[in-house]
């Protein structure tokens, strides 16, 4: 590869480091052309883009970048996944594309500035999407509300039932 090649390419994937919210670090080794091309179809509603680099140009790219963390992950074959958006739902489809072709091996990523592990990308992959959890954030926070506003609900009920049963029982006397 030509010099200025590499600069473009380092250039490119520096870009994509600086401006992706996560990534996921893959072993592509073994998959087709056709079995990759699936996966980027399956991403690309994602928000994401799966490249395949070299490490040594990633290498330089994501020091530039000021990404050290991703260093660790990147030995063999290198695919990256870019997330732009959640990586929850990136990481369930690489999860499920590596269950499938048996091939893909998951390495780790950077999750939002944080480095994790292959197992870490597992569990990420089994998180329900993002508006389900705020959605439990929300039940969580409103429950203890809601049981506060019944019980000083009950006070006056509990109050009027008792002045009713007062009532009725000096009308019948």
């Amino acid at each position: 590869m030509l010099k200025e090649r590499k600069e473009e390419v380092i250039a490119a994937l520096e870009h994509e480091i600086s401006a992706a919210s996560s990534m996921i670090v893959t072993d592509y080794r073994g998959l087709g052309v056709q079995q990759l091309a699936a996966i980027r179809n399956e991403l690309r509603p994602l928000e994401a883009t799966l490249l395949v680099t070299k490490n040594t140009l990633a290498r330089i790219a994501a020091k530039r970048a000021g990404s050290e963390g991703l260093l660790e992950f990147l030995a063999g074959p290198t695919a990256i996944a870019f997330c732009q958006g959640d990586s929850a739902p990136v990481a369930k489809a690489l999860a499920k594309a590596a269950k499938a072709t048996g091939l893909l091996e998951l390495r780790g990523g950077i999750i939002d500035g944080i480095s994790i592990d292959a197992e870490g990308v597992k569990v990420l992959a089994t998180l329900p999407p993002r508006e389900q959890l705020h959605a439990q954030l929300v039940v969580a926070l409103a429950s203890p509300i809601s049981g506060l506003a019944g019980t000083l609900a009950a006070i006056p009920r509990s109050l009027v039932i008792a002045l009713d049963q007062i009532e009725k029982q000096k009308a019948a006397a």
